[in-house]
């Protein structure tokens, strides 16, 4: 009987601990756009806030950004490269201007964004971000296929569900902090289990 259960814990023990080692794969983050309180034209203290901070960061599939922003004051918008170097504002792919904008990252590429607000985008706010897919590469944004066509699928849609977790107040929502928890936990979760099946506890 004794084996019986030593099986079962050992079984129970492997499973629980695999859940665990998927789980640590599988979150996805709401980066707040240049960890400030608002989307707005940098300040002279920062004026490169929107090009230094996307690369500190290791955007995938899954994750979203949020524009916080007065929606009185400003939008944003997603162009296309040509309209980001110009700061074209007509003709954008998508618009937002709710003051709690949300895009979500549905497919790898760069994405180029700027405030819909005349001027703005002449100021440097204007945020470009690289998502690049499971094998490392960097597709072509949509502006470069054949004849400058977009594609014929949005990469991304705007959805706005309020308050969803970030990260800490002050802190890029990293992938390296969350890595570290969940090491943390899988090997406190793993002595447990180990010591459950050797009988010491």
């Amino acid at each position: 009987m004794a084996l019986l259960g030593r099986q079962m814990c050992h079984r129970l023990s492997f499973s629980i601990l695999f859940f665990v080692l998927i789980q640590s794969n599988v979150f996805a983050y709401q980066f707040q756009v240049g960890n400030l309180q608002a989307w707005n034209i940098p300040t002279s203290t920062d004026p490169k806030v929107y090009t230094n901070w996307p690369k500190k960061l290791n955007f995938k599939i899954g994750d979203s950004l949020l524009f916080l922003y007065p929606p009185s004051e400003d939008s944003v918008i997603q162009v296309t490269k040509e309209s980001y170097d110009t700061c074209n504002l007509k003709d954008p792919i998508l618009y937002m201007n709710n003051g709690n904008s949300l895009f979500n990252i549905t497919s790898p590429g760069v994405f180029y964004f700027t405030s819909g607000v005349s001027g703005h985008c002449e100021k440097s706010q204007k945020l470009q971000i690289s998502v690049f897919a499971a094998d490392g590469s960097l597709p072509l944004p949509p502006s470069s296929a054949p004849g400058g066509a977009l594609a014929d699928s949005a990469p991304s849609y705007p959805t706005v569900f309020g308050g969803i977790p970030s990260g800490p107040a002050g802190k890029s929502s990293s992938s390296s902090s969350t890595v570290e928890v969940s090491v943390l936990i899988t090997a406190g979760i793993g002595v447990l289990i180990w010591g459950l099946v050797g009988g010491k506890m």
